[in-house]
């Protein structure tokens, strides 16, 4: 292990009778990353993140948390580990503050350095305002900062969260995430999620698993690179029959892929130019134009679409499920 890594993870295998959940995986996590885990639901994200924590034992394979080894070492590897499972285990009768308490005590935190925590983690998590509140009565989003602070409340190592914003509104959705972008300053935090634009708000790294097996490990920047399109021209024609526009389209130069549709109701036909590798979008455009001119078709729209985490992740994935895999 780098003596920087803060996980490592070496062939590590979970098997449910025939089925390999984790089926081979090894990585490791830096200190000081925000390293998100992409996979379609049934992947193997919660199965490894189990095995990681020491909730279920890996069948083959290693892996340590602070040097710490989940074979030999389960304990130890938990007191330096925080982990909220998807559905956080939360008492619903506790207040806020009682709660912490609790935890605190099974944390074995002394009385003056539990106090010092649960302020610091109370006020990292937002929950002034609820401290006093009882469970129950929280919305989703305020429940899932309690079973945040309840995880860093001993101040781990790492911070292993487990689809945190499932279930929760787009406002809870933002807060959680800074939220996680705020303890990852000074905390190494890896979480799985199937959002993909949450991997490119959050994340430095993202590692993308399918069938249980690692597929991708990279920047979203890197694996944007890597695995999806070099972008596509979007335009809207009107004066043009389908037909004609796929004809004229075809074969110009630096496009490969050409999709179209046509809007009857709003009497235009739209067009997706998937640009070849090296393909610079303006040169692809100056050539959509120059046939929209000679095909006499009035341009209503035309723009520039980026790559996209969900390519990505669709790229990567589609060797292991034999088509496009959906998030």
């Amino acid at each position: 292990m780098t003596t920087d890594a803060i996980v490592d993870v070496k062939e590590v295998v979970k098997l449910y009778g025939p089925l390999r959940a984790v089926d081979g995986i090894s990585f490791q996590v830096k200190r000081g990353e925000i390293v998100g885990l992409l996979g379609a639901n049934g992947a193997g994200k919660s199965t490894l993140m189990k095995v990681l924590t020491c909730y279920v034992v890996a069948d083959r394979g290693s892996a340590t948390v602070a040097g710490v080894s989940i074979d030999s070492d389960p304990v130890g590897v938990r007191r330096h580990i925080g982990y909220l499972p998807e559905n956080a285990p939360l008492y619903n009768e506790m207040m806020v503050r009682d709660f912490l308490l609790f935890v605190a005590r099974i944390r074995g935190l002394a009385k003056a350095k539990a106090r010092e925590r649960i302020e610091w983690a109370v006020k990292a998590c937002g929950l002034e305002p609820k401290f006093m509140a009882t469970i129950g009565t929280l919305s989703r989003g305020y429940r899932q900062r309690v079973g945040i602070a309840q995880a860093i409340l001993h101040d781990p190592d790492l911070l292993i969260l487990d689809e945190p914003t499932s279930g929760l509104d787009p406002i809870q959705i933002i807060d959680i995430r800074r939220l996680i972008m705020e303890i990852g300053k000074t905390k190494t935090v890896f979480f799985s999620t199937h959002i993909m634009q949450e991997v490119e708000a959050v994340c430095n790294r993202a590692i993308i698993i399918a069938k249980g097996k690692l597929v991708a490990d990279g920047s979203p920047a890197d694996l944007k690179m890597k695995f999806a399109e070099k972008g596509r021209l979007v335009a809207k024609i009107r004066g043009a029959a389908e037909a004609d526009v796929r004809a004229a389209l075809k074969d110009l130069p630096g496009v490969g892929k050409v999709h179209a549709i046509t809007h009857a109701e709003l009497g235009v036909v739209e067009c997706h130019l998937h640009l070849k590798d090296g393909a610079a979008a303006n040169e692809a455009g100056e050539k959509f134009y120059a046939a929209a001119r000679a095909g006499k078709w009035s341009v209503v729209e035309l723009r520039t679409e980026g790559v996209s985490m969900e390519d990505a992740f669709l790229k990567a994935s589609m060797g292991v499920y034999g088509k496009e895999a959906t998030a």
